[in-house]
């Protein structure tokens, strides 16, 4: 799968397709919400983990700055602030 820069990702439709994001994490709240910037605009994307699907060592090396590689599905955003999110697969 291609990568997809964040301003692309933000400009998109929430089709619910797939979607590949790599970047730096800006914020990692209530270990669901990890909020990611790759340089292509000053705006971050949210992603979403459901922390049952993951195993908790993994989940502890998210950390402000850390760098990731996301796979997941392009939706709707459930919040305020923006109109599209990740809901994170892999």
């Amino acid at each position: 799968m291609k990568r997809t820069e964040i301003v692309k990702a933000l400009q998109a439709n929430p089709t619910g397709s797939d979607i590949l994001v790599k970047g730096w994490v800006k914020a990692f709240r209530s270990n669901r919400f990890i909020q990611l910037s790759d340089g292509s605009t000053i705006h971050t994307i949210q992603a979403v983990v459901d922390f049952e699907k993951f195993d908790e060592s993994l989940i502890k090396r998210i950390t402000t700055g850390a760098a990731l590689s996301i796979t997941g599905k392009l939706i709707a955003s459930q919040g305020s602030g923006q109109k599209v999110e990740i809901a994170v697969e892999k």
